[in-house]
């Protein structure tokens, strides 16, 4: 089996939405917390990243791979890790 074949089958590494998306102009470090991050910059970084996102054009795409891969960490679809793992326990 040829490497492509697995990676084919695995649809969570087929992105090309990301190609368009509003934060691949942007610096990572916004959507992905640092280490020991307090509040209210934590609250502040996460704002200005979903503000980002709310004017992504690929951000239901977005969301949508996050919510079926369980993203663990960042900024996707405009929703925090918390806000996600909220909204899948929550069907």
């Amino acid at each position: 089996m040829r490497i492509s074949d697995r990676l084919d089958a695995r649809v969570e590494f087929l992105r090309p939405w990301q190609d368009d998306a509003a934060c691949s102009r942007e610096d990572t470090a916004l959507f992905f917390p640092p280490d020991a991050e307090r509040k209210g910059p934590r609250f502040r970084r996460e704002a200005r990243a979903k503000a980002v996102c709310r004017r992504c054009p690929v951000i239901s795409e977005c969301l949508a791979h996050a919510l079926r891969v369980e993203e663990p960490s960042g900024i996707w679809g405009a929703l925090t890790e918390e806000e996600r793992t909220q909204l899948l326990s929550h069907p």
